[in-house]
């Protein structure tokens, strides 16, 4: 089983030009790959092999003066792009002929350098590395500081770097896990009750401190909201807006979470509950009736019952 895990990494000015390039080039490619295709099937053409359409965007086109600069990054990264193009076109295909079960996908799309979220993916053939010293070391970018939560479970099979529109950068490292993780059997018991007052009530009194400061980032939210509603488009200040309420949603959606600077809390709370107590509803008598649920200050139905406690295993951020 695969399971990806997030880190946030603080690369320096001199590597954010670094990864600002790498992100150009792969776009680039991104973009060749599919105007060849498209273009080809204007034109009557056969589809365009993955393996032609590498040589033709990559090879190729390093070798010419308009696109001598794809030399300046990882290959992998550009290959990397080129996958991303072909499953997405695997993908359409499937959605097209049935293949494919949901909602139907649509075709790709060129990339642009305004999209809020950019990435790049290293995989092993490019001999990124986690250094002793807990640095991220990614070729011809340099090592990246990381922000280490937890440590990974086997060595990743590849990494991406994340650029959000708030402007933070992230590092998603896909590791291969045998099997999950099992709590041992207990013998305890607890109900969980979640409410206004507090976020989550247990039976044994434990009380879980609701996130009350939540209001006022979501206060800012909105005020952020309406200054960027009167900017002009495409202005310099609406660009600097943009990123202001990106980076005061990325907060409000934190606090939403979990009411801490941590994304993992909320998860843990149960985990803790489940490692402790096995999870049960409330005795008869308990919920609260339908038309008292507002009066009682208690939502509707807020009992939490889970059948195996013990079973929980690993979070997949």
């Amino acid at each position: 089983m695969q399971l990806r895990y997030q880190f946030r990494v603080y690369p320096t000015p001199g590597q954010q030009m670094e990864l600002v390039r790498t992100f150009g080039c792969a776009r680039v490619v991104f973009n060749d790959g599919l105007r060849a295709r498209q273009e080809a099937r204007e034109a009557g053409l056969p589809y365009v092999s993955d393996g032609e359409l590498s040589k033709r965007v990559i090879t190729e086109a390093k070798k010419t003066v308009a696109r001598a600069w794809l030399g300046e990054v990882s290959a992998v990264v550009l290959q990397q792009a080129l996958a991303d193009l072909n499953t997405a076109y695997r993908n359409f295909f499937a959605s097209v002929t049935g293949k494919r079960k949901g909602r139907k996908v649509a075709p790709p799309r060129f990339r642009s350098r305004k999209d809020n979220r950019q990435s790049i993916r290293f995989t092993k053939n490019s001999r990124f590395k986690v250094l002793d010293n807990g640095r991220l070391r990614l070729p011809k970018v340099g090592d990246l500081a990381v922000r280490w939560s937890r440590t990974l479970p086997s060595d990743p099979s590849s990494v991406a770097i994340i650029r959000d529109a708030a402007g933070r950068y992230f590092a998603s490292f896909v590791v291969t896990v045998d099997a999950h993780e099992t709590l041992p059997p207990v013998d305890a018991e607890v109900g969980i009750d979640l409410g206004l007052t507090h976020f989550a009530v247990l039976s044994d009194g434990t009380k879980v401190a609701a996130p009350k400061f939540l209001r006022r980032a979501a206060r800012k939210l909105k005020r952020l909201q309406q200054d960027l509603s009167r900017k002009q488009k495409d202005s310099n200040r609406r660009k600097t807006a943009v990123v202001k309420v990106a980076r005061a949603h990325a907060r409000v959606a934190l606090l939403g979470l979990v009411g801490l600077p941590r994304s993992d809390q909320l998860p843990d709370q149960g985990r803790r509950a489940a490692r402790d107590h096995h999870e049960h509803g409330p005795p008869a008598g308990r919920l609260s009736a339908p038309g008292l649920a507002g009066r009682t200050g208690q939502p509707r139905n807020s009992w939490t019952r889970t059948s195996t406690a013990s079973s929980a295993g690993p979070r997949d951020p």
